[in-house]
């Protein structure tokens, strides 16, 4: 075995086949798979091999278009047989909600390009002639996915990475991780130690073990998973045409046709078992492990499935395969760097790994290789869990996931498993004033308040709440609103050299007056867009950085990994440390003037600045900023005196009718002031002049990382805003920008604003179509809505109010 390698991927499943192939193929060809026993044998033996187009997350769907694009091919390329079957789906919708789910992947299907479209349920019946569609409303129809051998799919990919070059060493266990001062891996092995430049943890159902080995925990619960095989139907031996793959949320499942036999697969949401517990995971013996089954557990589901099918209950069952399958908390797959380490990355984690692996494999390698990929990757990112996101976290949220695989959320819908995990000292105030919390990054913050006692009724539509949000920002915009923001990602970076290197880090140049705010955007070296910050000098040495609650590791990681030697900059990360209340509005200063000595006047405390200041009695942070397009301040306070500020402001501001506010409403009134947000417009897929940020980019400074690669790269798209004629329903993003037939873009965020009355969106075009007064349709729930470009925000175009 060789002694040294650019690349090692720990485990050889379907993640980390596809990742040694696409490495390769992108010309990495010094790196090295590492298998504790023969390619397989963990949980990609035992998978159906289910390659669904239809998933809810517009980049994920992104993933499994590309498997389906490549597995068909993999044969052709390599001599392996894979077994692809080119059979199609039909997902069920037996109601108006899963309805307006499909309806919304209909439309985001024309931007990827796989084929879809929304049948009703004769035309079901007439695809499949075996199926039952009582209680059916329409079904999701797929033409280009099917299923294949799984065994097949890795051995192809190994198969073509080793024909590039790649090596693969079967029945050899990793034992142990150790990182050198050089930033590189000893790789130790039954076999040896291997010298990696990088290692990836692609180990499936023993990742959380890899990940440990590295000094760090990761989010994976393994899971029991049933399928079964029947013995041959008849009607199915008398027919060459194979049905599609059926998922039925009745059935909580699938159902389909295997070579001459049935196949039902069923998540079931009671009595749900995990893999290996409670006695915990096997120390490296499990191989092609198969659980005894237990048919009582799934039985309901079986009976459904049959109802659907009823050929399947003309026969028995041949096989029975009860395994295990490793989840992440929200379903998604750990594709990118880990969390505090250098060098080592994660490619599990995905409890879907057949249809995900392809994908995966491509656009992890492209980010390994280039430094970005193809595809806004923010949602796999492992770093989106930090420490909060613990075993018994893990366990509810996968336990969870599995109940609902086949159950439709919708937008606004968020369920109480796992929580809470992080919450301000305002938490039980918030909530006895009604306040209804979401979750980021295991934050409980306040998505808006219901006063009388409503719960909201999600969907893609206006919903119930969306007078109360109304509400909300007429307070806003008539008095003075106040939000618990604590959840803010904050950092004091100082040091004699912190300007020069937030300079280095950073497109836009660093405020040079003492309290001067900037907002700055750290780049890749490929000059794409990784990040987003608010920086406020508090001294010459010290700079006060936020950033989104999500990005919170993901920026930690960015700044304390971009230090050079000589560089004298230290790193705190405050979040903890400092609550944020947010007060916005035309009264905020006279509200804020009862409780301060501090001259909150524009000559005493100018717009785009921050001060120290005492507030009752409460020394803290006070930037004159706004994200709601209105007079206001952040008040960055001790953690510890948060509920004591909020008490004094909320006594003190009755007589101005401040009221609380949530997210939904924070959203809209950013629309109204035009403001892109990271992980919508400000992704990983765009430079800084495409996502249309010119004016931050200090192109006079001195060199910044991305400078150059930002003149160079291809100006290919423009992100644009601009105003729809929507009735019931808003753009909320990746929804298609139709002109004719043709897809020319996609939407990336949108929303009501309340105080325009207008429904507005921020979208992705092409240069002719992103002109002001440019036109197109958006389609929204089916529907052809007409979008036009605006030149400028739809509020207060001059800022005047926010400088008033």
């Amino acid at each position: 075995m060789q002694s040294s390698a650019r690349v090692v991927i720990i485990g050889g499943g379907i993640m980390g086949a596809s990742l040694l192939y696409h490495l390769a193929e992108l010309g990495w060809t010094d790196i090295m798979l590492i298998e504790k026993d023969e390619l397989t044998s963990g949980s990609t033996w035992h998978a159906a091999g289910q390659c669904p187009s239809i998933t809810g997350s517009f980049n994920l769907a992104k993933i499994h278009a590309y498997s389906n694009e490549l597995y068909p091919q993999l044969e052709g390329l390599t001599g392996q047989y894979v077994s692809w079957h080119k059979s199609g789906g039909i997902r069920f919708a037996t109601n108006e909600r899963e309805l307006a789910w499909l309806r919304y992947i209909h439309g985001f299907s024309k931007i990827i390009g796989f084929d879809m479209e929304i049948i009703p349920p004769e035309e079901i019946r007439r695809i499949n002639p075996f199926v039952t569609t009582e209680g059916v409303i329409a079904g999701g129809r797929t033409t280009g996915d099917g299923h294949a051998d799984p065994s097949g799919i890795c051995n192809a990919l190994a198969i073509g990475a080793k024909n590039m070059g790649a090596t693969i060493v079967r029945k050899n266990r990793v034992t142990g991780l150790t990182q050198l001062p050089s930033g590189e891996w000893d790789v130790e092995t039954e076999k040896g130690t291997v010298r990696a430049g990088i290692v990836v943890n692609a180990a499936g159902c023993y990742a959380r073990q890899v990940a440990q080995m590295a000094g760090i925990d990761i989010p994976v619960t393994n899971m029991e998973h049933h399928y079964i095989v029947t013995d041959p139907i008849p009607a199915f031996l008398e027919r060459d045409e194979e049905i599609p793959v059926m998922r039925c949320p009745y059935v909580s499942g699938y159902f389909r046709q295997e070579q001459k036999s049935g196949l039902i697969g069923v998540y079931e949401n009671i009595g749900l078992a995990e893999a290996w517990a409670p006695k915990g995971m096997p120390e490296w013996e499990s191989t092609s492990e198969l659980f005894i089954d237990d048919l009582d557990r799934i039985s309901k589901w079986l009976e459904r499935a049959i109802e659907r099918m009823p050929v399947f209950g003309e026969v028995g069952i041949r096989r029975i395969v009860n395994g295990a399958i490793p989840h992440t908390p929200d379903g998604g797959p750990l594709l990118g760097p880990a969390a505090g380490l250098k060098n080592f990355w994660q490619c599990c984690g995905t409890s879907f790994g057949i249809a995900q692996g392809g994908g995966s494999g491509k656009f992890l390698a492209q980010w390994m290789v280039y430094g970005d990929a193809d595809i806004n990757m923010a949602e796999f990112d492992p770093r989106r869990y930090g420490p909060y996101a613990d075993e018994v976290y893990s366990r509810e949220k996968v336990f969870l996931d599995y109940r609902m695989t086949f159950t439709t959320r919708l937008p606004g819908e968020e369920e109480p498993d796992g929580r809470p995990q992080k919450t301000s000292p305002l938490y039980q105030r918030l909530g006895d004033a009604g306040a209804v919390y979401g979750e980021t990054y295991g934050w409980e913050r306040p998505k808006w308040f219901s006063l009388d006692g409503r719960q909201e009724e999600g969907g893609y539509h206006r919903t119930n709440v969306f007078e109360v949000v109304a509400d909300e920002v007429k307070a806003v915009a008539e008095n003075v609103g106040i939000i618990d923001l604590s959840g803010f990602a904050k950092y004091d970076v100082t040091g004699p050299d912190a300007e020069r290197f937030l300079n280095r880090i950073c497109a836009n140049r660093m405020p040079t007056k003492q309290g001067g705010v900037a907002l700055v955007h750290p780049l890749s070296v490929q000059g794409r867009i990784q990040g987003e910050m608010t920086v406020t000098r508090m001294a010459d040495d010290h700079f006060y950085c936020l950033s989104a609650a999500a990005a919170e590791q993901r920026d930690w990681d960015w700044m304390v990994q971009s230090k050079r030697a000589d560089e004298d900059v230290s790193f705190h990360n405050r979040t903890m440390d400092l609550g944020v209340l947010v007060l916005s509005g035309p009264k905020s200063r006279d509200l804020l003037a009862t409780l301060t000595d501090a001259d909150l006047s524009n000559e005493g405390f100018r717009w785009l600045s921050g001060q120290e200041i005492r507030v009752a009695g409460i020394t803290l942070r006070a930037l004159r900023v706004s994200y709601v397009g209105e007079l206001g301040w952040e008040l960055h306070a001790p953690m510890a005196d948060l509920l004591a500020l909020y008490d004094a402001l909320w006594a003190a501001g009755t007589p101005y009718g401040l009221t609380n506010i949530g997210l939904y409403a924070l959203n809209a009134m950013r629309m109204e002031k035009g403001y892109k947000a990271w992980g919508s417009e400000l992704t990983n897929e765009l430079t800084m002049i495409e996502a249309d940020m010119g004016r931050f980019l200090a192109l006079k400074k001195e060199d910044f990382v991305g400078k150059q690669a930002t003149l160079d790269a291809p100006d290919r798209f423009r992100i644009v805003y601009g105003e729809v004629a929507a009735e019931n329903v808003d753009p909320r993003g990746a929804e298609p920008c139709l002109v004719g037939d043709t897809c020319i873009g996609l939407t990336t965020s949108g929303g009501f604003g309340h105080r325009t009355g207008k429904s507005l969106f921020f979208a992705c075009v092409p240069h002719d179509h992103a002109a002001p007064g440019a036109q197109f349709d958006i389609m929204l729930q089916g529907q052809r809505q007409r979008a036009t470009v605006l030149a400028a925000p739809v509020y207060d175009v001059d800022n005047a109010k926010m400088k008033a």
